[in-house]
């Protein structure tokens, strides 16, 4: 499993390859092309993410549905990354949707905020992590979110 340390999550759309996991400099590939792979790595590597901006409610109104639920998650906050502008147009180009957050969970795009939040509400989001428990259960403190995921199974 790979874990993306803050200077990695900072520097991989300035940067163009990737190798074992870390992020180096190359010449191959455009920024656009590169910030789609990061978001690729990210989005694979983790089984919830959320692309965000710290003063978003919508963004906030997410995060605590997960803090709730007591899910581990992976958070980029687009307007404190170097590249946020660049990774923004890339998931409206991924996902269709140009707004914040855009919220992934095992792969998947599942919307924004207030789609997170209805999903909670009608018991279908708890079931999607489910799917992906193993990578939600972490025992270390790296990455964002509140912690472990417990089944209630």
């Amino acid at each position: 499993m790979f874990f993306y340390t803050t200077e990695c999550i900072l520097t991989a759309c300035s940067t163009s390859a990737n190798r074992m996991g870390n992020f180096t400099s190359s010449s191959g590939l455009s920024s656009t092309a590169a910030c789609g792979q990061f978001l690729q790595e990210v989005v694979s590597h983790n089984c919830i993410v959320i692309f965000s901006k710290t003063t978003c409610p919508y963004c906030k109104m997410a995060k605590n549905v997960f803090n709730e639920i007591g899910a581990t998650y992976k958070v980029i906050e687009l307007d404190e990354h170097n590249d946020g502008r660049r990774l923004q147009e890339a998931l409206a180009q991924m996902t269709g949707a140009r707004t914040v957050p855009r919220v992934f969970i095992n792969g998947n795009c599942i919307g924004g905020g207030s789609d997170t939040k209805e999903l909670h509400q009608k018991g279908k989001l708890l079931p999607l992590i489910e799917q992906c428990a193993p990578c939600c259960v972490k025992t270390n403190s790296e990455g964002s979110g509140s912690g472990q995921f417990e089944s209630t199974k």
